[in-house]
């Protein structure tokens, strides 16, 4: 049987198909952030100018809150590292049977709202109960972290975990010990190097979704980006789209930067076998 014959005008349409698509997720994402920059810029009537930012950045408030939520980010990324890093090395080198309850348990901070994470906090670790945390400023931060690590832990262990489905970890772990190493020192010196690229994914994403939350430190009283950007929202007009303009610039670099790590692992991984090929035609 002869194969159907297509038209060129067919041809044109389905490839023009896709493109249309294309254009259209362009417009539908980027009319909304070019009319909040361009409002952002109408701070001044009848000129654009860039007042509303220098509004911002002359802030006081704005650089404490958002230095606030960029130390909590960084703790946050290395709890969470700290946590999920040898959880899922664990678990997929003594543990496999268990991944799909561990899946599942770091999937829960997608379907259980934030508001009820932060109540029960509050319910469990107030002054009265036996691990008082949000008696005092310290503790009340604290609790903020590991909220965080909570909200983070999807993005964290799924990247991470990716990252180790990618390399043997068994006989890399075999070949650590064989040479001396215990566990720990494989983990950090062998395993973790090897993750590198996983682990800066999870941590930028963790990032981004730390500066720009809001329930957790609106509930626990805690001076982050998030709640004075919705303070700013409800007294002025022209700071809250340049606040919305550098949270968008903020998480746009986070992904560059995680783009950048994911290149550059990616180059190392085929230059190494690039790398050794001459030595071997030299030694034979």
């Amino acid at each position: 049987m002869s194969a159907p014959a297509t038209t060129p005008g067919g041809r044109r349409a389905s490839r023009a198909g896709p493109w249309i698509v294309v254009v259209l997720a362009i417009l539908y994402f980027l009319l909304p952030l070019v009319a909040t920059f361009e409002f952002s810029l109408s701070m001044l009537r009848g000129v654009w100018s860039f007042e509303a930012y220098k509004s911002v950045f002359s802030d006081t408030r704005f650089r404490e809150t958002f230095t606030f939520s960029v130390i909590a980010a960084l703790v946050t990324i290395i709890v969470g590292s700290l946590l999920i890093v040898p959880t899922a090395y664990w678990v997929r080198l003594k543990f496999p049977k268990l991944r799909p309850l561990v899946e599942f348990i770091t999937l829960l901070p997608l379907v259980i709202p934030p508001i009820v994470l932060v109540f029960g906090y509050l319910r469990l670790y107030n002054s009265s109960s036996f691990l008082p945390f949000t008696g005092s400023a310290n503790g009340t931060y604290v609790l903020l972290i590991f909220g965080y690590v909570v909200l983070s832990m999807p993005y964290m262990y799924r990247a991470v975990d990716t990252g180790m489905a990618a390399i043997d970890i068994r006989t890399l772990t075999e070949a650590g010990e064989s040479l001396g190493a215990n566990r720990i020192t494989v983990l950090f010196k062998v395993i973790l190097p090897n993750v590198r690229a996983a682990v800066l994914s999870g941590a930028f994403l963790s990032f981004a979704i730390v500066i720009g939350e809001f329930v957790l430190a609106s509930l626990l009283n805690q001076p982050a980006f998030g709640p004075y950007l919705a303070l700013v929202g409800t007294h002025k007009a022209y700071e809250p789209s340049a606040l919305a303009m550098i949270a968008f610039a903020v998480t746009w670099a986070c992904m560059g930067l995680l783009q950048l790590a994911g290149r550059k692992r990616t180059a190392r991984r085929v230059a190494a076998p690039l790398a050794v090929k001459p030595n071997q035609g030299s030694q034979a």
